[in-house]
């Protein structure tokens, strides 16, 4: 399968802070990429490095076979972009909205109606055509800047949290709408969330910390990497429990909220012997498989969860998350 998106060596640096560091990675035509990383570690400068917005300090990135700092015009024809925050004008019609995004992208008068009619098919919200903006609920507004990201048939998507503050019923909306487009339009999908099942969607993942690539694999490769099940307990003595977990088990347990938690190979077996042996009375158990989630954490040392909870909306203009 052809890359679509290649990036190579990029660093982006402003004084004698790099805020991307050295980044190698491409991404396949078609293909759903996931992008997750703490606050500050560099997703947004290299979203806003690939959309042209700043340029790279040095190394080099393409997109759709057009290079990021020479071939600008280029690039821009060839992505759609869906931010955070709602840049949609609320006092215009969802009509009036997109009408003005074909002006701007110079899509032809010829074909504008027929693109604008698509789209708000594809979303469901022709029946809105003509409703101001203001009148929409936070769903229907992702719903019309996901259509006004397609009127110019871009190749690449740009979403950066696309559900966020939505309500999980629409989510799961958005997302059926973003897979159709997948499906139907070929079209490849850069995605930066918190939410952990989201993610689950993603054909690939790449984590990034500290301005650089720590990890980038398919979700379930990912999880694999923690190395088999999850095994979390409560006891009476949660300190002894944690020496003897160490000592006699060679684990490396971490305890969070009063929960010993450490990685086990073939949890069932592991869990019946444990129980049965363990020195300490256990007030719960449980065993899981690894979740994204864990997979941040053990990479990062923090949880997606956590960074998510301060975040705020990016500004464009080249801010990090």
């Amino acid at each position: 399968m052809k890359n679509i998106i290649e990036i190579n060596n990029l660093k982006k640096s402003y004084g004698d802070f790099q805020a991307v560091k050295d980044v190698s990675f491409s991404v396949k035509k078609g293909e759903i990429f996931g992008f997750l990383g703490p606050n500050g570690a560099g997703k947004s400068t290299t979203i806003n490095m690939l959309s042209t917005m700043i340029k790279p300090s040095s190394g080099d990135a393409s997109i759709n076979g057009f290079n990021v700092s020479k071939e600008r015009d280029k690039v821009r024809e060839s992505i759609g972009i869906i931010f955070q925050e709602n840049t949609l004008d609320e006092k215009l019609t969802a009509y009036e909205n997109l009408m003005l995004h074909c002006k701007l992208y110079g899509v032809e008068k010829s074909v504008r109606e027929e693109r604008i009619n698509e789209v708000l098919d594809m979303v469901e919200l022709s029946d809105k055509k003509e409703n101001l903006v203001k009148t929409f609920s936070g769903g229907m507004k992702r719903r019309l800047e996901i259509a006004r990201g397609l009127l110019h048939y871009p190749k690449v998507i740009f979403l950066d949290e696309p559900t966020v503050g939505l309500d999980p019923q629409t989510r799961d909306h958005i997302w059926s709408y973003i897979l159709k487009l997948k499906e139907r339009e070929g079209i490849t999908v850069f995605l930066t969330t918190h939410y952990m099942d989201e993610a689950e969607f993603c054909d690939r993942i790449a984590i990034i910390d500290d301005g650089r690539i720590i990890a980038l694999e398919t979700p379930e490769s990912l999880k694999n990497s923690l190395g088999g099940d999850i095994m979390e307990i409560s006891t009476k003595d949660n300190d002894k429990a944690l020496k003897i977990i160490k000592d006699k088990y060679n684990k490396n347990p971490k305890v969070k909220n009063g929960i010993i938690s450490f990685n086990v190979l073939k949890g069932n077996e592991f869990l019946v012997d444990f129980v049965k042996d363990f020195e300490i009375p256990i007030d719960s158990v449980n065993l899981r498989r690894p979740t994204l989630n864990d997979v941040f954490l053990g990479l990062t040392g923090r949880e997606i969860r956590e960074e998510s909870s301060s975040s705020k909306p990016q500004n464009k203009k080249g801010s990090r998350k």
